[in-house]
């Protein structure tokens, strides 16, 4: 018996998989722990007979519920590591090994991703697009580029996650834990692992209302990665504080800044996938429509350095909303709003007597005027970067 891990099972109607996945696990060496969140096809009758823990939720709560469930559970049974496997049979027990065994090479608690090899197990066009969308908003949030931020199959160090204050509950759950693993220094690594897409396979994800969900969640992880507010740390002290950000083996700060040639090109090719420069893009836009008055440069190298984003791209793309263009169209704009009509007349009592009035109106306006033209230009940028890396090889992802 593994006894340092645990294998857990979320468990939602996949009564007629759950058994095969468990017996898998068991195979392993594993112990197993289900957790049944308020399955309404019996499925659970279905694990009659084998060694395991089982719990239940009365109501369906959410995977990540299910997950945080098992890993008190695992805590209780004084396992330091918990492994988690989806009951729908397309990821294979018995690659959590790997998982382990990559746990087993670092210094201190990690968090290991098993990440599916999508492509090569035919998975559809909306899954592929879905995981490299994902990857890229955690990559935003917290810097790590990982392959695969939306596998089911993960090795989590059990205190380490139930100490994190992770608020989703449903599928948000696993990628805001993941930012929320980087933010309190704890490393994240991936392993591949093999994945199968039976055709008559059965998912409870539920494309407006999860997705919906998903954006709120980044949004908000988003927001937080922009606040200079501290994270609360749970590493160790003696990782050395190092984390899987960007490689670990970049000169220090101070060398870079002691070598402007060196740091201009760092600034140039750091963050340089085309998602990435385009979303610098819509970055530099969007501030520079906003009235900040003499501080675009430093909220947009601000925002970029916490987004991870390139920050000459960004800078770059700001001048677009150099005066007078951008700041009129936001303030006709915000007039519009507030009136129903247009500001046709521009004397000194207009622009000066009510200046109050019209920098109210640049904000508002710069709401409207600063996504549409930040999204416009973002698509720009994605479409000249594309077209001018066709055919490059080894592009960064993003």
């Amino acid at each position: 018996m593994r006894e340092e891990a645990c294998i857990a099972i979320p468990l939602f109607n996949h009564g007629k998989t759950v058994r095969a996945v468990a017996e898998r696990a068991f195979a392993c060496g594993f112990a197993v722990i289900v957790v049944d969140d308020g399955s309404t096809d019996n499925g659970a009758q279905n694990l009659a007979g084998l060694e395991l823990t089982l719990v239940s939720h009365e109501k369906n709560l959410g995977k990540g519920a299910a997950i945080l469930t098992a890993a008190k559970e695992a805590a209780r049974q004084g396992f330091a590591m918990m492994i988690t496997v989806d009951a729908d049979g397309q990821l294979d027990p018995a690659e959590a090994g790997k998982l382990l065994d990559a746990a087993r090479r670092e210094k201190g608690p990690v968090m290991v991703i098993g990440a599916r090899r999508m492509e090569e197990a035919g998975a559809p066009g909306s899954s592929l697009f879905g995981r490299k969308f994902s990857n890229f908003w955690v990559r935003l949030e917290c810097g790590l580029t990982l392959p695969d931020t939306q596998s089911g199959m993960r090795l989590y160090p059990v205190a380490e996650l139930l100490s994190l204050p992770v608020r989703s509950r449903r599928y948000g759950f696993e990628v805001e834990v993941i930012s929320r693993m980087a933010w309190a220094g704890i490393r994240v690594v991936s392993v591949d692992v093999g994945v199968v897409y039976p055709p008559d396979r059965i998912s409870h994800f539920h494309r407006f209302v999860d997705n919906m969900r998903l954006s709120f969640c980044h949004a908000r992880l988003v927001l937080r990665a922009i606040c200079p507010w501290p994270h609360q740390s749970l590493a160790a002290a003696d990782t050395g504080g190092k984390t899987c950000r960007d490689g670990g083996d970049e000169k220090s700060p101070a060398a870079v800044w002691l070598h402007p040639a060196a740091f201009f090109r760092k600034l140039c090719l750091e963050h340089t996938s085309a998602w990435q420069l385009a979303a610098a893009a819509w970055v530099g836009v969007f501030l520079g429509a906003v009235p900040l008055l003499a501080l675009h440069t430093v909220a947009i190298i601000y925002v970029t350095h916490r987004l991870h984003l390139n920050k000459l791209a960004a800078v770059g793309a700001s001048q677009l909303c150099m005066p007078p263009v951008v700041p009129v169209l936001c303030v006709e704009t915000g007039y519009w709003l507030r009136n129903g009509t247009f500001l046709l007349k521009a004397d000194w009592d207009t622009v000066v007597g009510e200046a109050h009035l019209r920098l109210f109106e640049w904000l508002l306006g710069s709401l409207i005027i600063g996504p549409v033209l930040g999204t416009v230009v973002a698509f720009v940028f994605y479409s000249v970067i594309r077209w001018l890396r066709r055919g490059a090889v080894g592009e960064p992802c993003g």
